[in-house]
């Protein structure tokens, strides 16, 4: 297929994005926590990767039930991570250097000791301020029942009861995540209102976009009705579930993208909308909506040039029919790296990371996973549109799976019944340095052990440090540093058509352009096209013969 050329975008249209997630970034006051003077301490890193925008996860005030994704302020900087000053600062400074700041807005649920969630407990059955969120009186003979037979992604169900004023069990509230995540009711306008005041605040202060956090689950079925199945609550359903993607949400990012076109620059919101298939996630990018969505089928391919074709085939397909230009993702903070992914051959393919989790390590080889991880970057930054990096990707880490069960912070493992381990594994704070001296660099000019971290590091994690691969030929760190600069200077990368090119069945190759193309090998080692130039490998290149597993970028003759 061919994809047509792209003129005048907006700079989102092809950014190559780089998620940072705060806790685990680097740390500048040596508490084991990263925060907002990390990252700013470590921006001529990011410039010099070659990046177009960082994305930071959210830095609101919180108990940390959920690492940051219960709020309970959203005007607010969390004090562990600095001050609203702090973050103004970074604004100021990423725009000095020619990054974008995207930040993470929470707009399904907040935290329980959010005010509105404890005026809503303190308030009466059927008041204003219950009404905020999800109450619903329970079944049974004294209401002993939830509601409906709604699961949590974390594990059990989605409803906590509560204790009235006299005492009494009362009613009950919806969370989809964790019981100290309450769900906002959409169809309130308070609700809506209040939201749209936290984007103009954060719009206000320079913020070049929003990243929205289950973006697809805001507005729940007419009337809560059961699922068909009380076991489907997983994140990307290839079935519509009656808490996620329902029409109401269309109309709120309406409203949204009015908002973000108020302002200049290109303003922009991006969906993490885990839905199926690409048609569906299509709907959130029309072009009333907003900007950009997360491609989570991308994601979730296994390691087969045949799945990954109709994958791509398929997305940008969906993206063209409104309009919107395709993104393309490997690693986030809720799944596991795909290094582990790669090398176990587990997949999800239905928004499950838990067989990932529990794969045997027995059989984890890390090199192969390394090949594949390095290679999979190269076609993923060698496709039209924009890509969304995971802070470590760049070093090929791997999964922690040895974490200490006591040290374990996902609320996944509390309310799974302590049989899933979460996603810790892929948020153990960066190695900046080879020693282990400042947690590996994380705790910066510090003597903080690894282990006093808000995650304990292995030993074997500076192996991995950005020290161990800065100038050092055919790291994973210089792989992408080259990958990403060569993606910002050929116009090919950035504007050119995407034709699929004839080869074998175990190869996948494209060409963008003119005169630039992908080849990505799964099979037997295979010969590149005579005449072509080589600009760039995931693995060395002997006798122009293309290895197993690898990825390189060509010139073409």
């Amino acid at each position: 297929m061919a994809t047509p050329a792209r003129l005048d975008q907006p700079w989102w249209a092809t950014a190559a994005v780089y998620e940072i997630y705060i806790r685990s970034f680097a740390d500048s006051d040596g508490d084991g926590i990263g925060d907002i003077g990390g990252i700013r301490s470590r921006l001529g890193y990011l410039k010099n990767l070659g990046l177009d925008a960082i994305w930071v996860s959210p830095w609101y005030p919180s108990p940390q039930k959920d690492n940051g994704y219960d709020v309970t302020d959203y005007f607010e900087i969390n004090p562990e991570y600095g001050t609203l000053a702090q973050a103004e600062a970074l604004i100021a400074e990423c725009h000095a250097i020619g990054l974008k700041l995207i930040i993470d807005i929470v707009p399904n649920h907040s935290s329980d000791q959010h005010l509105w969630f404890r005026e809503a407990l303190a308030a009466e059955p059927g008041s204003p301020e219950r009404n905020r969120y999800l109450f619903r009186n329970g079944l049974g003979q004294s209401g002993e029942i939830p509601p409906n037979n709604w699961q949590s992604i974390f594990g059990g169900p989605a409803w906590t009861r509560v204790t009235e004023k006299n005492s009494e069990p009362g009613q009950w509230y919806c969370h989809l995540f964790a019981a100290e995540q309450p769900d906002f009711n959409w169809e309130n306008s308070d609700v809506r209102a209040y939201f749209e005041n936290v984007l103009r605040f954060w719009l206000d202060r320079g913020v070049d976009g929003l990243r929205i956090d289950v973006a697809h689950g805001l507005v729940k079925a007419k009337g809560l009705p059961d699922a068909a199945d009380e076991h489907d609550v997983e994140l990307l359903a290839a079935k519509t579930l009656p808490f996620f993607d329902q029409e109401g949400v269309h109309e709120i990012y309406r409203g949204w993208r009015k908002i973000l076109d108020s302002y200049e620059a290109d303003r922009m919101a991006v969906a993490e909308a885990w839905v199926f298939p690409s048609s569906r996630i299509a709907n959130y990018v029309r072009p009333d909506e907003l900007n950009n969505s997360f491609n989570f089928d991308f994601l979730c391919s296994p390691w087969d040039p045949t799945e990954l074709r109709k994958v791509i085939d398929t997305s940008i397909e969906a993206m063209e029919s409104v309009g919107a230009p395709p993104s393309w993702v490997f690693n986030n903070h809720d799944v596991v790296r795909s290094s582990d992914r790669f090398a176990l051959g587990l997949i999800s393919g239905s928004g499950k990371t838990t067989l990932e989790r529990l794969g045997d390590p027995a059989k984890l080889d890390r090199q192969l996973g390394t090949n594949r991880a390095r290679a999979a970057a190269l076609l993923m930054l060698a496709l039209p549109g924009g890509a969304y990096l995971y802070q470590g990707e760049e070093l090929a880490l791997p999964e922690v799976r040895d974490i200490p069960e006591d040290r374990l912070a996902d609320p996944m493992w509390r309310m799974s019944g302590y049989t899933d381990r979460g996603r810790d594994g892929c948020r153990v704070p960066l190695p900046w340095t080879k020693d282990s001296s400042g947690s590996y660099g994380f705790s910066a000019n510090l003597e903080i052990a690894p282990d006093q971290a808000w995650l304990p590091a292995p030993t074997w994690w500076g192996n991995y440090s950005v020290e161990s691969q800065s100038g050092v030929q055919r790291s994973t760190l210089e792989l992408y540093r080259q990958a990403l600069t060569t993606r910002s200077s050929e116009e090919g990368f950035r504007q050119g058509q995407m034709t699929w090119l004839a080869t074998t069945q175990e190869v996948l190759a494209f060409k963008r352009g003119n005169n630039i193309a992908c080849y990505l090998n799964f099979g037997k080692c295979y010969s590149l096209p005579e005449g072509a130039k080589v600009l760039l490998s995931s693995a060395p290149i002997v006798d122009h013969t293309l290895p197993t597993d690898s990825a390189a970028w060509l010139w073409l003759a």
